[in-house]
């Protein structure tokens, strides 16, 4: 498919329509792959963030929320089902402006816009159903006593989402923030804000009420951190960096306000020794090098059975040695770039610091030779690594995988339990039984059993530790912007009796 010649230039979508920001600053849009400059997004500022808190507070309560926030649910369902279907129509091109954006292949792309579409439909169902699911009873031990319980959308939230899967992630917030009832203010990463600005002008085309969903693009200090810091917003969602989660957290903390987080991940996949090595390989692969590694699941600390370390090694280089690098939007393309310069170089730096610290780079660690522009890593495979190394310790957020051995089923949980980290792991083997074990034992909110990286929108996603707290997806994610409100009723006709009545004169 061939890149168009320019992107559309669109302002900051706050109350229904088109804005430029404050002060009139935009933000060059980089084609990582390239390297050219291909058009420009707005810089907003704390007086943006305001008109769009405002605008969003203001579709929360207008009318008494008939319109949006109190509607039943099945008018929110009409709305999101149309995002939908404006999603799907629209794919090939969101697809392509995301790719640009990115860098991530054309294919992958492709797939995340059927995910958006797929999304926006689950909730538009789970939103049909929430009326139905009002008034559920509470058993009371008291006769006198009724009691039920209503779930009402939280209010106004905030949603910051990384750049990584920028429409699916901010889709994962705004879809079940949108069923619940609430109002949104969406701030994408500027790394990767095209796609999420074409949310808006769908928003618009489809007639969502105004103020509904506001996007506001720009600088993380800038635009994203007087959002978290907001008094008119009653939560913030954000997924991201754990430094990043950890200041949101202190400033919502202030407030006493709820956020919910989806933050960094160190995660194991253990391989043991009655397995089809190449079947294994294959799931090693795509759990770290789909994406370009750039995936918060990436199970990056790959465990192998010392008796089969050798053969799946060699196979892993055989296998990596087979992905085809190049320019994302060439078919067959399975490794694109990484997303910015500033990331290309975090990356290289984590490969040379592994170097020095004793590990082997055993494949990759380098630009490929056939590329000359465009921040592009070849799939890393790095060995002899010790647990004290920052290769092993820390999120590179790159086709970069690190290799230990072990002997006992035993030394495998201890090896994948010793990080911070707890958004996922996995095991691969034919010992079902084993696998049951070690789904219990792996310390992190989600557990793959012989594969790695599959996600479904009906399943829970969120982690343990400093990966964060919370639940995306399913109706778990739905809940993430309900509160519970419990409503007891006394149904006799006879006084209550606790205090004793004045004496008649």
């Amino acid at each position: 498919m061939a890149a168009p010649s320019a992107i559309p230039r669109r302002g900051l979508f706050i109350g229904g329509g088109w804005r430029e920001p404050s002060l009139g600053r935009r933000l060059p849009v980089v084609n990582p792959a390239t390297e050219a400059t291909i058009g420009d997004i707005p810089a907003a500022t704390a007086e943006d963030v305001e008109l769009a808190v405002s605008a969003a507070r203001d579709a929360f309560g207008r009318d008494g929320g008939r319109h949006w926030s109190r509607a039943p649910g099945a008018v929110r369902a009409k709305y999101l089902k149309a995002i939908a279907a404006k999603i799907k129509d629209k794919k090939s091109y969101l697809a392509l402006l995301e790719t640009l954006d990115s860098g991530k292949p054309l294919d992958e792309a492709a797939g995340d816009m059927e995910d958006v579409a797929a999304c926006f439909e689950y909730y538009a169902d789970l939103a049909e159903a929430l009326d139905g699911k009002q008034r559920a009873p509470i058993s009371l031990p008291m006769e006198k006593f009724e009691s039920y319980v209503l779930k009402e959308p939280i209010g106004v939230v905030g949603l910051i989402t990384p750049w990584n899967y920028p429409l699916l992630m901010a889709t994962w917030k705004v879809a079940p923030a949108l069923a619940a009832g609430c109002t949104a203010v969406l701030k994408p990463s500027e790394l990767a804000s095209l796609t999420c600005l074409e949310l808006g002008g769908i928003c618009a085309e489809i007639g969502l009420p105004p103020g509904v969903l506001n996007i506001i693009t720009g600088l993380g200090t800038e635009a994203g951190a007087p959002l978290a810091s907001h008094p008119h917003v009653d939560k913030i969602a954000f997924t991201g960096s754990t430094e990043t989660g950890k200041r949101i957290m202190i400033t919502a903390s202030q407030m006493v306000k709820p956020v919910s987080l989806e933050l960094g991940g160190k995660s194991p996949l253990i391989v043991f020794d009655d397995v089809d090595i190449d079947k294994a390989v294959e799931w090693a692969m795509f759990g770290c090098f789909a994406n370009a590694g750039q995936v918060c699941s990436a199970t990056s600390r790959l465990l192998l059975h010392e008796k089969i370390a050798k053969r799946f090694l060699d196979r892993l280089v055989a296998w990596a040695k087979s992905i085809k690098i190049s320019d994302p939007l060439e078919e067959g393309c399975r490794l694109g770039s990484v997303v910015s310069e500033g990331q290309y170089k975090k990356i290289m730096k984590f490969i040379s610091t592994a170097r020095c610290e004793g590990a082997t780079i055993l494949y990759g660690g380098a630009r490929p030779q056939h590329l000359k522009r465009g921040f592009f890593i070849e799939p890393t495979i790095i060995t002899n690594v010790s647990t004290s190394m920052q290769i092993w310790r820390e999120e590179v957020f790159g086709p970069v995988i690190c290799i230990k051995e072990f002997r006992t089923e035993r030394e495998a949980v201890e090896l994948a339990n010793d990080t911070h980290y707890g958004l996922a792991g996995a095991v691969i083997s034919n010992d079902l039984e084993r696998c049951e074990r070690i789904s219990k034992a792996i310390q992190s909110g989600i557990v793959w059993i012989n594969c790695s990286q599959p996600c479904f929108v009906q399943a829970p996603w969120g982690g343990n530790k400093r990966s964060g707290f919370g639940r995306e997806l399913g109706q778990w994610g739905l809940d993430n912007y309900l509160s519970v409100k419990q409503v007891t009723k006394y149904c006799s006709d006879e006084p209550y009796g606790w205090y004793r009545p004045p004496s008649k004169l």
